[in-house]
């Protein structure tokens, strides 16, 4: 294995698969992928944008839907340059430190998104269940406080995996099963133990991602409870309403995210493409959908979106 203070992994390379099952598909797979990731960069950078010009959009909820917005632009960025060069120049080899340094962006946004979302539900909770202490509790220093505070949370979970891995001595083909790099499936490589690492990944799991859910299953709980005290059906459907996308962001980011940790987890003998369709589907389709959502579901950013379009307002 070498001697002490020799690294073995820094002298492997890893294998990123693509779509071999699609063979004669790739030019048709290689413009999906593109039509995602401009979708993605396009309609959150609009967001962006809009949410920038609009004065009326200059409130605690937007301004988290723009950290959101940064987030899922960094997802993107994370995954195209592997995915691209993959799928469109087949070129899978990349360096064990580059693979390393992609696997900390995906996952510290991954991590990152989850805060945010918690962040809204909190939004929604006080704007929704005490709204007159809603300009109190969130002034514009709180929410930049709470920004940095989710950021700080995600470098300090991300950051020991890269050093974690690399202590480990890759020693066999290193075969990845996406076209990027993942913690799930590169712990599957290394010839020594792997149990802290696998351990540590549960515990930010649990700790991040099941914390976050629970609090935020907990907010609407209690916004729904006080939804339900509203005498008036149209007051009270109203009110619900400004929590649809949101609602609707969180179920697009936590139910591919738990999927693919199952199927990592528990599904080891599932069929490559499931792991993969399930990957695509966690890392591709939210920052996608995301900025439609708020598009189709925000008077303000809908408006603003026909004037720019269409030179009319609404």
């Amino acid at each position: 294995m070498g001697s002490f203070g020799v690294n073995i992994s820094s002298a492997n390379s890893f294998t990123l698969t693509g779509f071999p099952e699609m063979k004669g598909l790739e030019r048709w797979l290689a413009a999906l992928l593109l039509l995602l990731y401009a979708v993605s960069i396009l309609g959150n950078t609009l967001i962006l944008f809009i949410i920038k010009e609009e004065q009326s959009l200059h409130q605690p909820m937007y301004y988290f839907l723009s950290l959101l917005s940064v987030n899922d632009l960094g997802v993107s960025f994370s995954t195209l340059p592997t995915v691209l060069a993959a799928v469109c120049f087949h070129a899978s080899k990349t360096t064990f430190d580059a693979c390393l340094a992609q696997m900390f962006f995906i996952h510290f946004f991954s991590w990152t998104e989850s805060g945010i979302l918690l962040a809204m539900s909190f939004d929604r909770y006080i704007a929704i269940c005490n709204p007159l202490r809603h300009s109190v509790v969130f002034t514009d220093a709180r929410v930049a406080h709470i920004g940095i505070s989710i950021v700080t949370r995600s470098f300090c979970m991300v950051f020991p995996l890269p050093f974690l891995l690399k202590r480990l001595p890759f020693c066999k083909a290193n075969v990845l099963t996406h076209s990027y790099c993942l913690h799930p499936d590169m712990i599957r490589l290394p010839c020594g133990d792997t149990t802290i690492n696998s351990l540590y990944g549960l515990f930010i799991v649990i700790s991040a991602f099941g914390v976050d859910s629970v609090i935020i299953l907990l907010s609407y709980v209690l916004i729904l409870h006080s939804v339900l005290a509203i005498a008036s059906r149209e007051e009270r459907l109203k009110t619900l309403n400004t929590c649809v996308s949101h609602i609707c962001a969180v179920l697009i980011f936590y139910v591919p995210m738990v999927s693919v940790s199952m199927v990592h987890r528990f599904g080891r003998h599932a069929p490559e493409y499931v792991h993969k369709f399930m990957s695509l589907v966690y890392l591709f389709v939210p920052p996608m959908l995301n900025p439609i959502i708020y598009s189709i579901k925000t008077k303000e950013i809908r408006r603003r979106l026909h004037k720019m379009l269409l030179g009319t307002k609404l």
